[in-house]
C-alpha cells in the first residue's frame, strides 16, 4: 500500500496599508483574498512595523483628504518607513491610484502625479496596453495585450524630467499605457495628459509597481469584468 504525499503550496501573505481617507482598501482585500486564499493583514498607518509578508499593497482613496499634494502626507506616515524597508529586502509592493501617488512621494517610484490635463476628476473605464509583462505583477498578461480597468482620479497625470523618462523607457519600466481598444496609443486615448500615455511603472528592480487604474475593481464577474484578476493571480503564481 503506497502512501500518497500531497505537496502543499505555501500561502502567499499580503498586507494592505490603511490611511485616513483610504476607500479602496476593502476592495483590494477582497481581490487579494480571492486570489491568494488567505485574508490579508490590514495595517493602520501609525504602525511602525509590518508582519512578514510577500506583498504590500498601498490602496487607492484620498489619504489625509489629499491635502498638500496627493500622497505627500501619507508618504510621511510611520508605516511607510516599514514599507520602504520591506521593499529594500525584496518584498513586492503594489500601489494603486492614491497608492501610486504615495509611492512616488515616498521615493519608491520615480516621477510625480500632477493634476489631470483638463483639471477635472475622471471616473470611467479605460483601455490599457500591457507594455512589459516580464514581472511578478503581470506574468499572466501577454505583452501588447489590451485590458480594461477603471480610473477614478483628479491627479493622474504622470510626469518626470526628460532624463527619467528616457531611463524608464529604455529600461522597460513602463508597465501599462493608456490606449485605444485596438491597442493604438495616441493623444485621444490619454485621459489625463500623462507623458507617453504612461498609466503604470515599475521601479528599477521590477519589485514595485504603481498604476493609476484600479485592477481590483474589475477582478470579479459580478463587477462587470475580470481583466484585473490576472494581476493578483500573477502575484500568487510568482510568490508561492
Amino acid at each position: 500500500m503506497h502512501s500518497r504525499i500531497q505537496r502543499r503550496i505555501p500561502a502567499v501573505k499580503a498586507a494592505i496599508i490603511v490611511f485616513p481617507g483610504s476607500n479602496c482598501d476593502r476592495d483590494v482585500a477582497v481581490a487579494v483574498e480571492s486570489a491568494m486564499g488567505t485574508k490579508p493583514y490590514m495595517v493602520w498607518h501609525r504602525e511602525t512595523d509590518l508582519p512578514a509578508v510577500d506583498l504590500v499593497v498601498v490602496p487607492g482613496g484620498f489619504s489625509y483628504g489629499d491635502y498638500l499634494r496627493c500622497g505627500a502626507m501619507a508618504a510621511q506616515s510611520p508605516v511607510m518607513r516599514a514599507v520602504k524597508a520591506q521593499a529594500a529586502r525584496g518584498t513586492r509592493v503594489l500601489g494603486i491610484c492614491n497608492g501610486f501617488q504615495i509611492l512616488t512621494e515616498a521615493g519608491l517610484l520615480p516621477g510625480a502625479l500632477l493634476r489631470n490635463r483638463d483639471l477635472k476628476f475622471i471616473c470611467r473605464d479605460v483601455h490599457l496596453r500591457v507594455d512589459n509583462n516580464d514581472s511578478d505583477f503581470c506574468r499572466r498578461y501577454m505583452c501588447g495585450e489590451v485590458v480594461r480597468f477603471p480610473v477614478a482620479h483628479a491627479e493622474g497625470n504622470y510626469f518626470a524630467d526628460d532624463e527619467t523618462i528616457r531611463r524608464i523607457e529604455g529600461e522597460g519600466q513602463v508597465a501599462f499605457r493608456y490606449c485605444r481598444r485596438d491597442g493604438a496609443v495616441d493623444e485621444a486615448s490619454n485621459p489625463n495628459g500623462s507623458l507617453g500615455n504612461i498609466a503604470g511603472i515599475y521601479d528599477e528592480h521590477f519589485r514595485v509597481l504603481g498604476l493609476m487604474p484600479h485592477p481590483e475593481r474589475l477582478a470579479d464577474p459580478v463587477l462587470g469584468g475580470t481583466d484585473g484578476k490576472a494581476m493578483f493571480e500573477s502575484l500568487v503564481e510568482a510568490l508561492s
